[in-house]
């Protein structure tokens, strides 16, 4: 009898998957390679997923600053209405105050004219003139300024031979103004220039001038 080797007739271990550890190293390397590819894969869609959400954020962005700044516009505009409205109610209530004031302020101003603004009641007087000019009045109305309907009331009408435009004469009631409102006109007497005067000026012009050297020089004729 031969001996036998010890270990000889022993058969290698297999893996119970039929495979060798040196079949299965091709497996592992593949499915390593398919791992990193993986990830590399679900990176690129996190990233386009990423900036679909940017743009989105950036929409919203651009939509909510245009609300602001639409809705700034409108309480700045609102703000100017409300400053606007609030000085013309102002203005009104004063003009309305100063209004119902000029009938006394008219006595001032003829109890002036006659020397009866005296005592006491020229200290009074002349404080409700100072309230009345530090509230916006303004008196206007003057001899020999030219007549202009916007601002004037003609109450009388006559022919001067020494006014060349329609004139105010003689103020018979002055006007009153806050700043460019006028809350009275100026009533006064108005004079126009005296028809055919300025015709006959004219021709007393023209009757003293020279003849020019054009008519003097004026070439004979052969």
């Amino acid at each position: 009898m031969s001996e036998e080797t010890p270990g000889f007739d022993e058969k290698p271990e297999v893996p119970a998957d039929g495979t060798s550890e040196d079949a299965a190293e091709p497996k592992a390397a593949a499915s390593d390679k398919e791992e990193a590819a993986a990830p590399a894969g679900d990176s690129a869609a996190a990233d386009v997923a990423l900036l679909a959400q940017l743009d989105q954020a950036r929409t919203a962005l651009n939509e909510r600053t245009a609300d602001l700044q639409r809705l700034q516009a409108e309480y700045q505009n609102y703000r100017r209405r409300v400053e606007r409205d609030r000085i013309a109610v102002k203005e009104i209530a004063v003009a309305s105050l100063l209004t119902e004031l000029l009938p006394t302020l008219d006595d001032i101003g003829r109890a002036r004219e006659h020397g009866e603004l005296v005592g006491g009641f020229k200290s009074v007087a002349e404080s409700l003139e100072t309230a009345a000019a530090k509230m916006g009045l303004q008196q206007f109305g003057k001899e020999g300024e030219p007549f202009d309907p916007t601002i004037h009331e003609a109450l009388m009408h006559s022919y001067a031979p020494d006014v060349t435009e329609d004139t105010c004469v003689a103020i018979l009631q002055p006007g009153y103004r806050i700043g460019e409102r006028t809350i009275r006109p100026a009533r006064v007497a108005v004079a126009e220039p005296q028809p055919g005067a300025a015709p006959a000026a004219k021709s007393e012009s023209a009757e003293g001038e020279e003849p020019s050297d054009k008519d003097t020089d004026a070439p004979e004729k052969g």
